[in-house]
């Protein structure tokens, strides 16, 4: 993929062929990190429903804040710097993404009762469940605001 709508197009293409948000958001962009499909898809597979269907932080962004660390993470435990651009940088995608979406918790997105439990079993996945749930259209969102960073940044979409 070469180009940012590609990017984009594929994160949409891999949440409506069964994938949970956060897989989704990675692997669209997982080969420029060095990463296969697959090892994106197992970094990222508990944080899908708002990590591990708790309807906490939505899964779309915690997709980005993976590619985040991927892109700006330290691997230096003294780097105090190193880390605090991180977490800035993290901070900002977060604010972009609630200004986009209104909310950063998956419940709150979802319009769920903060006291509805939800079962660890992920919903069928059909024609209802993508008419009712605006998570492809978050998903979108969520790759488009990562590209957007990787644009600001003049990273190239191609390895």
């Amino acid at each position: 993929m070469d180009n940012k709508e590609e990017r984009i197009a594929r994160a949409v293409e891999l949440f409506k062929s069964g994938y949970n948000c956060s897989q989704s958001v990675v692997a669209a962009f997982a080969d420029m990190y060095g990463l296969t499909e697959e090892q994106a898809l197992k970094v990222s597979a508990s944080f899908g429903g708002g990590i591990g269907r708790m309807r906490e932080t939505c899964g779309a962004a915690c997709g980005m804040f993976i590619l985040a660390g991927l892109q700006y993470g330290s691997t230096d435990p003294k780097d105090a710097a190193g880390k605090g651009e991180n977490y800035r940088i993290v901070q900002e995608l977060a604010e972009k993404f609630k200004v986009a979406n209104g909310f950063l918790k998956c419940r709150d997105l979802l319009g769920l009762d903060k006291d509805t439990k939800e079962s660890h079993q992920p919903a069928e996945r059909n024609a209802n469940y993508y008419a009712k749930r605006p998570c492809a259209q978050i998903v979108e969102e969520a790759a488009k605001i990562w590209a957007e960073e990787m644009e600001k940044r003049n990273q190239p979409f191609s390895k």
